[in-house]
């Protein structure tokens, strides 16, 4: 095996070479991030020498995250660390915000009352914000003239954000904010100006807090764990720049898990950072570009999901969208809120997908799986005895048939969780019980070296050195 850099490390089974495609971990083809600038959209807020900028749409693409009026940027993964604002940030030492409503309640509506949307956008839509991004735009002077240029803040595009608590934490995508050098938020029809407090890239989450406000209306929290195929849910957030916009539809399906790898720019270099979407929500309420970080809502008015993604041609909606579930989203903006880097479960081994053509090629006894390429001392892994050349084929009963499937199953846990792994070791199977880590050292030293080269997926999982263009976890 080789890892992201070509490099083979020595001892254990032959690996599969670097260009075998097989072996190569990536989402799957044509699945990008894509943003599109509203045609003749106007801004709906200026400030001061604030001016605004019009961008051209992109080409079609599969996968899409959005932001609506939007940077000329792949999704935002700029330096995979997580990023703490220097303002904003809680100290750790500090105690913990309550995060949604402290207030619950339930929506009744019949044939004599309002229907059903209208009271659920009601209770809703004042937790809802809309969020304007803006960055510096350089204009040069002349040379030998004495003038360096100016810079101006222009608005570069927009997204959506969940009000958490009154004093004006909000949640959002990191792919919303990302760029960002100054904010404005619009909650119940004011404006206000906003700061990042923290993001999580590797998750696309991110919290951004409202300056001087004491009386916003944080959202009630529902339960993503409870969820029913079928059930009624409403989309809330500004599409195209249209604020407090609401869509309705049904779960369509839960559990849809994403791994979306960086792209590269014109010159062959990363141009951003993988991300891990565990265990989505899949609706089919309209998601559009600036729908981005907005909030998923049930018939209750209870969050259940922050909109993200959509499957779509023509980079519009096309009635398969998908939400971050509410209870993961609330666990990374906590730590965020709190001043904590945002961790994840690891495993702490390096991986490498295992297809029939590499099976067939090294003799291995199984034609599928995740490829244990390295294992890292002092990890879950180690402690349990899993070893270099074991093949994962399933994780709490649930067959893994890539490095992929392994990832995204390990993402979907916390740090500390028990799990149980099949692995093929030399062509028996055997049954190995794991205590997942915590990737935290490999977050503060990310988060320390933001700007230092490598394998964005060893920085995430801990895992040592892969082969083959192979990940970790």
């Amino acid at each position: 095996m080789t890892d992201m850099h070509g490099n083979t490390p020595s001892g254990g089974p032959v690996p599969p070479p670097t260009h075998d495609p097989h072996a190569q971990h990536a989402a799957p083809t044509g699945q990008q991030p894509y943003y599109q600038q509203p045609q003749n959209h106007q801004p709906y807020h200026t400030a001061g020498q604030v001016t605004y900028e019009k961008k051209s749409p992109s080409g079609h693409t599969f996968l899409y995250g959005f932001l609506g009026a939007l940077l000329a940027v792949a999704i935002g993964f700029g330096g995979f660390a997580i990023w703490q604002g220097t303002m904003g940030a809680s100290s750790s030492s500090a105690p913990q915000a309550q995060l949604g409503s402290s207030e619950s309640s339930t929506i009744n509506a019949d044939e004599q009352d309002a229907t059903l949307p209208e009271v659920v956008a009601k209770k809703a839509l004042p937790s809802v914000a809309a969020i304007d991004v803006y960055t510096n735009q350089s204009a040069g002077g002349f040379p030998g003239s004495g003038n360096s240029g100016t810079s101006t803040l222009a608005q570069s595009s927009l997204g959506s954000g969940v009000v958490l608590t009154k004093d004006g934490y909000i949640v959002t995508n990191n792919h919303v904010i990302e760029g960002a050098d100054a904010l404005k938020v619009t909650v119940a029809g004011e404006q206000h100006d906003a700061e990042i407090v923290g993001s999580d890239p590797s998750s696309d989450l991110a919290v951004i807090k409202a300056k001087d406000v004491n009386d916003l209306t944080p959202v009630e929290v529902g339960n993503s764990d409870d969820l029913t195929i079928g059930e009624w849910v409403m989309t809330i957030g500004s599409p195209f720049g249209l604020e407090q916009s609401v869509a309705t539809g049904i779960v369509s399906a839960t559990s849809r898990s994403q791994i979306m790898d960086s792209g590269t720019d014109q010159y062959g270099q990363s141009s951003g950072e993988t991300t891990i979407y565990p265990n989505m929500i899949q609706t089919d309420a309209a998601i559009n570009p600036g729908n981005s970080g907005g909030a998923l809502v049930d018939s209750d008015g209870k969050l259940i999901g922050i909109n993200t993604l959509i499957t779509s041609y023509s980079g519009n909606y096309s009635g398969v969208g998908f939400a971050i579930p509410v209870n993961y989203a609330m666990g990374i903006a906590q730590q965020i809120i709190d001043g904590k880097i945002p961790t994840h479960a690891q495993l702490g081994v390096s991986l490498s997908t295992v297809s029939p053509q590499i099976a067939q090629r090294y003799g291995f006894a199984v034609d599928s799986g995740a490829y244990i390429a390295g294992v890292q001392s002092g990890s879950g892994a180690a402690s349990a005895g899993l070893q270099e050349g074991d093949i994962v084929t399933k994780f709490d009963g649930n067959n893994v048939a890539s490095a992929d499937d392994l990832m995204l199953d390990v993402r979907s846990k916390n740090p500390g969780d028990k799990v149980t792994l099949e692995v093929n070791r030399n062509g028996e199977n055997k049954q190995i019980e794991v205590t997942l880590g915590s990737d935290e050292s490999t977050q503060a030293a990310s988060t320390q070296q933001n700007s230092a080269q490598g394998s964005m997926l060893e920085r995430l999982f801990g895992g040592g050195s892969s082969s083959n263009g192979g990940s970790a976890s």
